[in-house]
C-alpha cells in the first residue's frame, strides 16, 4: 500500500515508574523500500488482530480552541483523557442542533489534516503528546510511534502504531555473531486505523475507525478510544456469527443442492477473509450478489425481512470465520450436510451411540416424510 507521508517519533520511558517523554520527528521520514516494507508488515499484523470498530464523534471543539503547535514543543500542555467511568462525549453538552459534543480534540484535528489545514508532522506530534499519558498509565516501556498516511486505490487511510524492539542476531562478514536491536513488527501495544475516505463520504452506519483491542489490554483500548473521541460501533464477533446464521437459514430456505451450497459457502468465506486481510468491512450488498448470482438482492432482502439486526457494513471476525465450515457425509444411500454452528443446537452428536439427533427438520424433508 503506497505511503503518501510518514512520521516516526520516539516515546522514551526508561522504567515502569518513570514518565514517558516524546522525542518528536524533525521531518517526515523519507520514502524508501525499507519504510514501505515495515509499514506493510505492521498493517498486515494489525489486520490479523482483535479490534474494535466504530466512528468518530464529530462536531467537537474547533481546532483553533485547542491549537497546539506541537512540533518541537514536546512540553505542550495536553488535556488528560476522561476518567474510567466518564464517556468520551457528553450528550448534555450538545447544542440544540442535536450534534454530539466531545471532550476529545482529535476528530477536529483529523478533519483539519484532511482539509490540508495542518500537516502530518504537526498531527503526529499532537498525538504523541497525548499518547504519552496512555504509555504512563498502561505500559512499562516506550517505543517508536509510527503514523502513516496510506493510499489503497482511491481509498486513503491514516494508520498509527506504537512498536517496540527486541534483540536479534546477525552474522557479519567476518563470520562473527552480534546482537542488534530489531523492530518487533508482529507486536504492537496500541494502534488505530482511520479510513479517511469513508469518513469524508459520511453515512450513519459507516464503521470507518478500528483500534487494537487485545484481550489483555481492554483498559488501554478504552482509554485510546476516549482519547480519539470515538464511539464503539458493532461487535465484529457477534455480527459475523449472526451473518453466518442468516446465510445458513437462507441456504435452508432456498433448499440449495449440496454442491451449490458448498460453492456459495466458499464464496462467502473467501470474500470475508479477503476483506479481513485488507482491514475492510463486508457490505450486505456485495455479499448478497455473491450468494445468489441470479437474484443478487435476494439474500439482502432475506436479512432485512427476517430482522436479524445486522448492520449494512460488518467488520469480519477472522476467528469466527475460521470456525465456520460444513459437515458432510454420504453412506448407504444417506447424504448429510449441515453447517458447523448447528452442532450442539438443532443438531446433536451422540458419540457413544454413534448417532445424530436432528431437532428441526427441513420443511421439504418433513413434507416428503409425512407424504410417504
Amino acid at each position: 500500500m503506497p505511503i503518501s507521508a510518514c512520521v516516526i517519533q520516539r516515546l522514551e520511558k526508561s522504567a515502569s515508574d518513570s514518565p514517558a517523554t516524546l522525542v518528536p520527528a524533525s521531518e517526515l521520514h523519507p520514502d524508501s523500500d525499507a519504510l514501505d516494507s515495515l509499514v506493510t508488515r505492521l498493517t498486515d499484523a494489525y489486520h490479523g488482530k482483535a479490534k474494535r470498530w466504530g466512528r468518530l464523534n464529530e462536531h467537537t471543539v474547533a481546532v483553533s480552541e485547542v491549537e497546539q503547535d506541537a512540533v518541537g514543543a514536546s512540553d505542550a500542555s495536553v488535556d488528560e483523557p476522561p476518567a474510567d467511568d466518564t464517556p468520551p462525549w457528553d450528550d448534555a453538552a450538545a447544542e440544540s442542533t442535536g450534534l454530539v459534543a466531545t471532550s476529545s480534540r482529535f476528530p477536529a484535528e483529523f478533519k483539519a489534516y484532511l482539509q490540508d489545514e495542518r500537516d502530518l508532522q504537526t498531527l503526529a506530534a499532537s498525538l504523541g503528546e497525548a499518547i504519552k499519558t496512555l504509555v504512563d498509565d498502561h505500559l512499562p516501556t516506550g517505543g517508536h510511534l509510527i503514523l502513516a498516511d496510506q493510499r489503497q486505490g482511491e481509498t486513503r487511510h491514516l494508520f498509527l502504531a506504537l512498536v517496540h524492539h527486541r534483540d536479534g542476531f546477525v552474522i557479519g562478514d567476518d563470520g562473527r555473531v552480534a546482537i542488534t536491536g530489531q523492530v518487533n513488527h508482529s507486536q504492537m501495544s496500541l494502534a488505530f486505523r482511520l479510513n479517511l475516505t469513508q469518513w469524508q463520504e459520511g453515512g450513519p452506519s459507516s464503521q470507518y475507525l478500528s483500534l487494537l483491542a487485545d484481550r489483555g489490554a481492554r483498559k488501554l483500548a478504552d482509554d485510546l478510544q476516549a482519547l480519539l473521541g470515538a464511539s464503539e460501533g458493532v461487535d465484529p464477533k457477534s455480527e459475523t456469527r449472526t451473518l453466518l446464521k442468516a446465510f445458513s437459514d437462507y441456504v435452508e430456505r432456498e433448499d440449495m443442492a449440496e454442491e451449490t451450497s458448498r460453492e456459495k459457502t466458499d464464496a462467502l468465506i473467501d470474500y470475508a477473509q479477503d476483506q479481513a486481510s485488507r482491514g475492510e468491512a463486508m457490505t450486505l450488498d456485495e455479499l448478497s450478489a455473491l450468494v445468489d448470482d441470479d437474484k443478487p438482492r435476494a439474500f439482502y432482502e432475506h436479512i432485512r425481512n427476517a430482522d436479524y439486526g445486522l448492520s449494512p457494513e460488518i467488520p469480519p471476525d477472522k476467528r469466527t470465520l475460521n470456525q465456520f465450515r460444513r459437515f458432510t457425509g454420504r453412506a448407504e444411500g444417506v447424504s448429510i450436510s449441515f453447517d458447523s454452528h448447528l452442532l450442539g443446537n438443532s443438531i446433536e452428536y451422540d458419540e457413544e451411540r454413534d448417532r445424530l439427533i436432528i431437532k428441526k427438520l427441513p420443511n421439504k424433508l418433513k413434507e416428503q416424510l409425512q407424504g410417504g
